[in-house]
């Protein structure tokens, strides 16, 4: 294939600032990429951004199905000539956050991996739209801003450690595969950026309230200055007397602040305040 930037500029190619395309050109670095996404042969892949189709291709070395999903159109004639001759890559022209469960499922035809290379701005959607959705997702392996990738790997007690870290938790595992400099995409954005996995387990926490335990964690983290308790009590409407005997009963302290918390004492939490709540 022809260099990136000779293509670009022969179709005339406009970078639209408020789509954050950065794009990635160098082959290794796509291909462990690729890798680090754990992504087997014959496996469907759902990638979120196509841009300029670099990743696009080298998924489509070893996937049975990409499917591809690009807000601009303008990459059009720039993907005619990056994915041409692959006959198991489809290109969707559309926003996939915007599209429901079943109609992803419907395109899909059973289970997948994500792989994304996505605009830094829609990174928490993105990541918590297939985190919590009901899809046979197997994993997501995104290119996302450093300081976010910290954050979703982030232990109990630290500055990193919030809602998307704990959210992600009660569906899976992350880790942080590589990363990667601001030097390797075109143009380079201003921040330096990291891979990161995550592996869903649909069998983690399935037989409790995961939409209890998820409102759970946000209470948690809605006011990172005031005790559990507080934030308990204002979230359930419930008396702090009642917050303070259902951390208690718990095993916790009732001063106790919500990144103190794992995803399992969330769990124990939310069978506790079920109790009360169902009382």
């Amino acid at each position: 294939m022809r260099e990136l930037k000779e293509i670009l500029k022969e179709k005339s190619f406009r970078f639209n600032k408020n789509l954050g395309q950065n794009f990635l050109t160098d082959t290794n670095l796509l291909r462990a990429i690729v890798s680090d996404s754990g992504l087997e042969e014959g496996e469907t892949v759902v990638e979120i951004g196509t841009g300029a189709g670099t990743l696009t291709r080298a998924l489509a070395e070893k996937a049975g199905k990409v499917i591809s999903f690009e807000v601009d159109e303008n990459l059009k004639p720039v993907l005619e000539e990056t994915l041409s001759g692959l006959d198991n890559v489809e290109v969707i022209f559309g926003d996939v956050l915007k599209m429901s469960d079943k109609e992803i499922a419907a395109i899909t035809g059973g289970e997948f991996r994500v792989v994304a290379n996505i605009p830094y701005y829609i990174t928490t959607g993105l990541i918590m739209r297939f985190v919590e959705s009901g899809l046979p997702v197997k994993s997501i392996t995104v290119m996302i801003q450093k300081e976010v990738a910290e954050r979703l790997v982030a232990k109990e007690n630290t500055g990193d450690y919030g809602a998307i870290t704990m959210s992600v938790r009660m569906r899976g595992d992350a880790v942080i595969t590589r990363k990667v400099s601001r030097t390797m995409f075109y143009p380079a954005p201003n921040v330096d950026s990291a891979v990161v996995r995550i592996d869903i387990d649909p069998h983690k926490f399935e037989n409790e309230d995961k939409e209890l335990c998820l409102k759970l964690v946000k209470a948690a983290f809605g006011m990172r200055r005031k005790t559990f308790n507080n934030n308990l009590s204002a979230s359930f409407f419930i008396s702090k007397e009642t917050a303070a005997r259902v951390i208690s009963e718990a095993g916790f302290e009732p001063m106790i602040r919500g990144e103190a918390f794992s995803v399992e004492d969330i769990v124990k939490i939310s069978r506790v305040l079920k109790k009360h709540l169902n009382n």
